[in-house]
């Protein structure tokens, strides 16, 4: 059997991105952000060490991860779905990850997301009011179709809606996802 150092040091990338991760969730949690000084150096380190691991095609691979990880949630929180930090966490999970658990981790996260909000829900018992949010926000997205006035729409609606900070979904989904992928031993 393996020592708990000799696998930290053989996955030490993975457990890295999951301390973040955790960090992130924690602040989520309280805060309802995540903060620039925890996500824009999450991104940089992830190309430094596929760049340095790897030359140039580590670092294509990383710039790729991180752009995917941008795309993947852009259109949500350009009509103001979310905040800027959460997205900005999926691009530095695609930075130190790749593109492909990248994908598999918004896929687990959007799963994640989705439970977690039906308990949110059914936690405030307010089942009526959350479906009529949620069918008066579809029914904007699909008659406005202008993002700047969804954003602008969404930010006004923010104080009286009930939020969910997306670093603990997609934090829970990550560490799932290494876990079931063999990823940290």
């Amino acid at each position: 059997m393996e020592s708990i150092c000799s696998i930290l040091l053989e996955h030490w990338s993975v457990w890295l991105v999951a301390v973040t991760l955790v960090v992130a969730a924690v602040i989520d949690g309280l805060y309802l952000k995540v903060p620039n000084w925890l996500t824009i150096p999450m991104i940089i380190s992830g190309l430094v060490f596929s760049f340095t691991v790897s030359g140039w095609n580590g670092l294509g691979w990383s710039l790729l991860g991180t752009v995917v990880g941008l795309i993947l949630l852009l259109i949500v929180y350009s009509i103001g779905g979310m905040g800027a930090g959460d997205v900005k966490l999926l691009a530095g999970i695609g930075a130190w990850m790749h593109v492909e658990h990248t994908f598999w981790i918004f896929i687990a996260t959007t799963i994640v997301g989705g439970i977690m909000a039906l308990f949110m829900i059914a936690a405030s018992g307010r089942w009526k009011k959350h479906f009529g949010q949620m069918k008066m926000i579809t029914q904007e997205i699909v008659d406005v179709r202008d993002p700047e006035t969804l954003f602008a729409i969404a930010k006004e609606r923010k104080p009286r809606m009930m939020l969910l900070p997306y670093g603990v979904p997609m934090t829970i989904a990550a560490l799932g996802y290494f876990a079931t992928q063999g990823l940290l031993w």
